[in-house]
């Protein structure tokens, strides 16, 4: 039977997975997902790179029920593969994980520390390992860092205007979205040598929404920083913002620091500019100004901060678009465009993401041989 790795993407509501056979290419052999976990879950899987079919699911009110619902389908699949690991999407690593690790107790307690820099993803991410854990013991669990990419930035990339000492406590700028961005490091590299070597921006942009700075294809400079708050507006998130207006909401608002952290989160972006919601097509659709004012300001600081990524790589080779607004949105493509109609010509690419695809080069490089 072929050895196989299964990656695992847990957020809030959902649990992405791929199987991926762990030979050359690492050939995808199953994938799918369960979505609306504890709302009404709905499942969604298939063999191969066949379009993904509905699956009878009951009962997923919890990632634990969810992910026995995920394992129930692969064990009923024909047995011409055994997979021997598991591979999982961790946000943040912190300042500790450059590469990929195993997921023992002490890494766990570990990165438990950091849900307060993520708190929108980090705790999902560590339930899909202990929800796998519970079912299979036996199963070696790693983990993949969404802020490994960016480790090896230099001091003056990733250090705040703060003293010293609030430094070494940790607060400073580790960047996020590192999965997708190695992913188009490497389809660059494969596809498209001759870019490979310039200066490249990726935009990643979704829900999440970040930019990346390339210089032969390393991370030079990125936009979010010590939380995945800061940088682009996104989907209900803030992005860039007065830390005077933080202290202003708690001092001069009497807010209390949970609804201001809830607001941050959960009501800005293109949700709170707009009124009506964080969904580009939803927005797309509408005739009301708010919505049409969301996606003008959300294209306008995109094309701001490429800019200034720019800046940071000396120039502007190729810009790639990905994630799901970047993938799909054309229209909001064209306007971050047409604000950058006065840089001189650049190559534009659109490039699908691929973090689980990543995450399992990533395993095979650092771990095939204890695997195998």
């Amino acid at each position: 039977m072929t050895p196989a790795l299964l990656t695992i993407n847990t957020g809030s509501s959902s649990i992405k997975f791929r199987l991926f056979a762990l030979t050359d290419n690492l050939p995808l052999l199953a994938g799918g997902k369960v979505e609306d976990i504890g709302t009404g879950a709905r499942f969604k899987a298939s063999l191969g790179s066949a379009p993904q079919q509905p699956v009878p699911l009951a009962g997923a009110d919890n990632h634990d029920s969810a992910m026995e619902a995920v394992l129930n389908w692969l064990d009923a699949q024909p047995p011409s593969w055994h997979w021997v690991a598991a591979a999982h999407r961790i946000v943040h690593g912190g300042d500790r994980y450059t590469d990929p690790v195993e997921l023992t107790a002490a890494a766990m307690d570990y990165l438990a520390g950091l849900c307060p820099l993520a708190p929108l993803h980090q705790p999902h991410n560590l339930a899909g390992v202990k929800a796998l854990a519970a079912r299979r013991a036996d199963i070696r669990q790693f983990g993949c860092f969404d802020t490994a990419f960016h480790a090896r930035h230099q001091p003056l990339f990733n250090r705040y205007a703060l003293p010293q000492s609030l430094f070494q406590k940790g607060i400073r700028r580790y960047g996020f979205h590192g999965l997708s961005y190695d992913w188009i490091a490497h389809h660059l590299r494969s596809e498209h040598p001759q870019l490979a070597s310039g200066r490249v921006v990726a935009a990643h942009l979704g829900n999440g929404a970040s930019l990346c700075a390339m210089k032969d294809l390393q991370s030079v400079d990125t936009t979010m920083g010590m939380t995945a708050l800061e940088g682009l507006p996104m989907g209900t998130r803030c992005g860039n913002i007065d830390a005077g207006a933080v202290i202003y909401m708690v001092k001069g608002l009497d807010m209390p620091l949970d609804d201001v952290e809830y607001q941050l989160y959960e009501e800005s972006g293109l949700k709170g500019l707009s009124g009506l919601s964080n969904d580009v097509k939803t927005l797309l659709e509408s005739s009301k100004p708010e919505a049409q004012f969301a996606l003008d300001y959300f294209a306008f600081k995109t094309a701001q901060q490429i800019a200034a990524m720019a800046v940071s790589i000396g120039g502007l080779d190729t810009l790639v678009f990905t994630g799901g607004i970047g993938e799909n949105a054309a229209p909001v493509r064209c306007k971050i465009m047409s604000h950058l109609a006065h840089l001189p010509p650049f190559t534009q690419l659109v490039i699908a993401a691929n973090e689980e695809g990543c995450m399992a080069m990533e395993i095979q490089e650092h771990f095939a041989k204890e695997l195998l």
